[in-house]
């Protein structure tokens, strides 16, 4: 009989498991034919996201405090070890928008929510589907969590050794360092200190639960439209293929989706009717519009399309009877 302990440590290795092909695999970056790149990013997103799970329960928090960790997280990732916030060369993003106070802005706001939500939030979301009993409880001891904090540290220097290749020479300016050090520290006191802790079910709701196929398909436009306004595709250098200054509205109306989709789902989970096919249509509406964007803006050849639209299709297959299941 496998003991709550070890099961706890098989739910932490199919979290660490599940959230680079979340965040990466399922969005074509990187495409499958390079699906070997997820050993060098699973430290740093698999312990990365291990560890925000077993600080948010120990601490007794809720969603509130994945998201601000997760978005911490992305400041790690993408301030700290990719350094792509501040750099003026990598992956060509500087040229997107303009530069605010050194840092590149339209990849900032495109990524440090995407982090939060689809290699932090989602991730931990689809593991407490699979095993509902261990939803509520850290999944490892003591030794575990130091286990897991190590590894995403290692994991985040390995990224950063890997990422000198591609960027060569560049390194954050100090002061962006430590202002992104600040910002870390700053949003993991908001989560595990200052989040409200989870309450139960409002005796008068405020708002009715919409059927499961109608919060997918909101979960998927909200999704979609917020890659499609930031991350450049179809040829386009600039978010929503704007130019110059115009490039501000996109950036505006990606925030106002961010805003309104989070009020709806906060209003939505607050209600006593909110279940667990509820939660399993979120995900899948968002992971399936993920995909279907990666397919349009991430694809090299049609290989490349075929294949992830092949993934997309498993990755549904899979979420049905996850659904089953849930029923």
């Amino acid at each position: 009989m496998v003991t709550s302990r070890a099961r706890g440590r098989w739910a932490a290795l199919l979290l660490a498991g599940l959230t680079p092909v979340v965040a990466e695999l399922t969005l074509g970056n990187p495409p499958l034919r390079q699906a070997w790149l997820l050993l060098l990013w699973t430290p740093i997103y698999g312990a990365g996201t291990v560890l925000i799970r077993e600080l948010v329960r120990r601490a007794g928090r809720g969603w509130p405090a994945v998201l601000l960790l997760g978005a911490a997280y992305g400041i790690v990732e993408e301030g700290l070890a990719l350094q792509a916030l501040t750099s003026p060369t990598l992956y060509g993003v500087a040229g997107w928008a303009p530069r605010l106070l050194g840092l590149n802005s339209a990849y900032t706001e495109l990524n440090i929510p995407y982090h939060a939500v689809f290699s932090v939030a989602l991730p931990i979301l689809l593991v407490d589907l699979v095993l509902p009993d261990l939803r509520h409880r850290p999944y490892l001891g003591r030794t575990g969590l130091v286990v897991a904090g190590a590894v995403f540290v290692l994991g985040a220097g390995l990224l950063r050794w890997t990422t000198s290749f591609m960027d060569p020479g560049y390194q954050a300016p100090p002061a962006a360092v430590a202002a992104f050090v600040l910002a870390v520290a700053v949003l993991a006191l908001l989560a595990l200190r200052l989040t409200p802790r989870p309450a139960g079910p409002p005796a008068a709701p405020p708002l009715a639960v919409p059927a499961p196929p109608v919060v997918a398909g909101l979960a998927g436009v909200a999704a979609f439209g917020y890659l499609a306004l930031l991350f450049p595709f179809g040829g386009a250098r600039h978010p929503a293929f704007t130019e110059g200054g115009w490039v501000a509205v996109p950036m505006a109306a990606a925030a106002l989706l961010a805003v309104a989709a989070g009020m709806l789902l906060r209003r939505w989970t607050a209600h006593g009717g909110w279940r667990d096919r509820h939660s399993l249509a979120l995900a899948g509406g968002a992971l399936v519009a993920h995909t279907a964007f990666g397919v349009i803006a991430n694809g090299e050849s049609t290989a490349d399309r075929v294949s992830l639209a092949v993934l997309g299709l498993v990755m549904a297959g899979l979420l049905a009877l996850l659904a089953r299941r849930t029923r």
